[in-house]
């Protein structure tokens, strides 16, 4: 795990009141370039993140402050997404240059943090529901995997979700999808590692294009709205599907309009919104697809097409509304869209 060395400090301090949940300023050791932990602390409490007592000298990491900031597996773990963010500042002389000149900045040319980052963001809040809640929550997928099916995991990145469903479900024949040949190379390590790459495998590959199919199950968890042609991936998707297959989309709650994002995960999704736009600028123009009749026809399409939209599993998770409240941010809505294939 690569960080920076400012991050990766603060990541000392927070990890060792992780672990000893109160910590001595004048017995932590001197860290980089003659800068202590205990200075990080105490930036970290004046930003309300960590506790001083004056008394006694003493920092000390609230339980909730830690799911969030201090312990990896946690679903409201939010250390990732700060691994990620650093990419953009290591990009910042290159994405200035794609302003000035008009061009994108595809996502293979970013920073090793960002691939990295959005893998340890997302792969707590995967190993909490995907099996537990989203899986279930699909007609007939369940049943399916449990038995044994061929899956597809577009868009899988260091491969956390493919590896996932893999251990929970050993009779299936798995294979991930990404355009990224390093974050490729990363997911086969992954999956030698958790012992599951007898049934997996992962390929290069676009999500327009990708081989294969008789899918039982086609996913895209967080990745379709990375993709510089979603409509495309859409129609692959349905070419990939055997007869009664599944597309199953895991997707950021947001709302269609600016003030129903008001929030914390508004606030950072806007903020990642400029990286999207200029990797799908760096891939060349795409077809645009034809919109007629507004939401409402949208809606009929899907009904028509057996789309089924599943509400998040916990109500509480869906657009939080206090504003700077870790807990919401931390919080993690997702949208399954069952698209049911009835015929070639």
């Amino acid at each position: 795990m690569a960080l920076l060395p400012r991050e990766r400090l603060a990541a000392v301090a927070l990890r060792a009141l992780q672990d000893r949940r109160r910590l001595v300023g004048a017995a932590v050791d001197r860290g980089e370039r003659g800068t202590s932990p205990t200075t990080s602390l105490s930036n970290q409490a004046a930003g309300g993140y960590v506790e001083y007592d004056p008394g006694s000298g003493t920092f000390t990491l609230p339980p909730e402050q830690a799911l969030a900031l201090a312990t990896e597996d946690s679903p409201a773990s939010i250390q990732g997404a700060f691994q990620a963010g650093g990419a953009f500042f290591a990009a910042t002389s290159r994405i200035a240059e794609r302003f000035r000149t008009g061009g994108g900045l595809a996502w293979g040319e970013h920073h090793h943090d960002l691939f990295a980052g959005t893998e340890r963001f997302f792969r707590p809040g995967y190993a909490a529901h995907l099996v537990d809640d989203w899986i279930p929550a699909l007609d007939g997928v369940e049943e399916k995997l449990e038995r044994g099916a061929k899956v597809a995991d577009v868009g899988c990145g260091h491969g956390a979700s493919t590896v996932l469903l893999a251990k929970a479900y050993p009779g299936c024949h798995l294979v991930g999808y990404d355009t990224h040949p390093a974050s490729i190379d990363a997911a086969r390590r992954n999956a030698e590692r958790a012992g599951v790459a007898d049934r997996v495998r992962f390929e290069v590959a676009n999500a327009v294009s990708f081989p294969g199919t008789g899918f039982d199950l086609v996913a895209h968890f967080d990745s379709l709205h990375d993709m510089a042609d979603p409509v495309g991936a859409a129609r692959r998707v349905r070419k990939a599907l055997a007869p009664g297959g599944t597309w199953m989309l895991v997707e950021p709650f947001a709302g269609d309009r600016l003030e129903e994002n008001l929030n914390p995960i508004g606030r950072a999704l806007l903020r990642r919104l400029d990286a999207r736009v200029r990797s799908k600028l760096a891939r060349g123009p795409r077809p645009r697809a034809r919109r007629a009749g507004g939401r409402g026809a949208a809606a009929r399409r899907r009904r028509a097409g057996g789309v089924q939209k599943l509400p998040p599993r916990h109500p509480d998770a869906v657009q939080p509304r206090a504003r700077g409240s870790l807990t919401g941010a931390a919080r993690t809505a997702a949208a399954a869209l069952r698209c049911r294939r009835g015929g070639a």
